[in-house]
């Protein structure tokens, strides 16, 4: 089959997943984009331009089988801007809905009504986690019983029902050599974007509690981050002193070498769909140490809940210190879960996709 996939937000993880997905599909996989950035806009507004886009990819090459979109996208404005017709599949790596709201203002929670539109507009809908699909549709119940008359709510059953789960691919396979834990004080990673979803500031809190506990350490901070940081982060980093190894931003190879090495991966996000980093980690050999809800424990077997799944800060704290006292065993519950995440990578799941869209087609 010809498959256009279609992301206005071209950047990071979307983007490693729309060249995975080309790289390792059974099908012809043409890539329409728009540059990663001022995602409000790309949300609102990309679907104008992305219609031209796709307009000349088909001048030039041709309909296709079907076009696959991504939750960036308002699929169903550029439906209605494009004459050409052929299947629409839907994949919702996030949503504006179910967003946590510190920070957020009103318009911006709006933006999950194009969510919505868009997976009305598609003739079929795939949620990246079980989690994401069940908390999309209760966020819609909320959201659109907000409205002031035909809320749409009985549409939500109709969509609901043709729904399905598809995890993300991840190339996991350029791990597989990267095993080089070293040191004596364990490393513990935490890898994720520097935005207040993410909770950075409880990391860091607890980790300062820790050291004042004189135990041994190293941390390592990772992920990029789009925005101006407080200077309580500067301050936290810098009480640790010589325990933290990395701070910021890396390339791929030196990120891949620091998935290598660390011991301990940790999570205090309060939205996450998916985690594609504590996946990455989990698989080269880290042990996890995440929050007992969002996708989580989807994500654990329910064997290694207690181990591995915490609540508050305290539960945090108490999960590191195990860890930390405790490497072998900790080291043995990580070598159980990596095959768990081996069935993300692409080998596994592309052939998922083409069947997905094949059927649709």
């Amino acid at each position: 089959m010809r498959i256009y996939l279609l992301e206005p937000y071209f950047t990071g993880s979307h983007r490693q997943w729309a060249e995975g997905y080309r790289d390792h599909s059974r099908h012809e996989v043409r890539l329409i984009t728009h540059e990663g950035r001022f995602w409000k806009w790309r949300l609102r507004g990309g679907f104008v331009t992305m219609a031209e886009a796709l307009d000349e990819a088909i001048r030039v090459h041709g309909l296709p089988d079907v076009f696959l979109a991504t939750s960036m996208l308002d699929l169903a404005g550029l439906l209605g801007l494009t004459r050409h017709r052929a299947p629409a599949a839907l994949y919702m790596h996030e949503n504006q809905i179910n967003y946590p709201s510190v920070g957020r203002t009103q318009v911006e929670t709006d933006h999950g009504l194009v969510n919505w539109y868009a997976a009305l507009a598609a003739d079929s809908v795939a949620f990246n986690s079980d989690f994401h699909r069940r908390s999309f549709f209760t966020g819609l119940e909320a959201l659109l019983g907000a409205a002031p008359d035909r809320r749409h709510l009985h549409l939500i059953p109709v969509v609901e029902a043709g729904s399905s789960v598809l995890p993300v691919g991840i190339d996991l396979a350029r791990l597989d050599d990267r095993f080089g834990r070293q040191g004596s004080a364990p490393l513990v990673l935490w890898n994720h974007r520097w935005d207040p979803d993410k909770g950075l500031a409880v990391f860091l809190e607890v980790m300062g509690e820790l050291a004042a506990e004189r135990l041994e350490f190293r941390v390592a901070l990772a992920g990029e981050s789009f925005v101006t940081q407080p200077e309580e982060h500067a301050a936290a980093i810098g009480g640790l002193g010589s325990r933290v190894v990395h701070v910021g931003h890396l390339p791929p190879l030196e990120y891949d070498r620091l998935l290598g090495e660390a011991d301990i991966v940790v999570s205090t996000a309060e939205q996450e769909f998916f985690g594609v980093s504590i996946t990455e980690a989990v698989y080269a050999g880290a042990f996890p140490v995440l929050p007992d809800r969002l996708v989580y424990p989807e994500r654990i077997p329910e064997e290694h809940h207690d181990a591995c799944l915490y609540r508050g800060r305290k539960g945090l704290a108490r999960r590191l210190r195990w860890a930390m006292e405790h490497p072998t065993d900790a080291a043995e519950i990580a070598t159980r879960l990596r095959p768990v995440m081996g069935a993300f990578d692409w080998s596994v799941v592309a052939p998922r996709y083409d069947d997905w869209l094949e059927a649709i087609a």
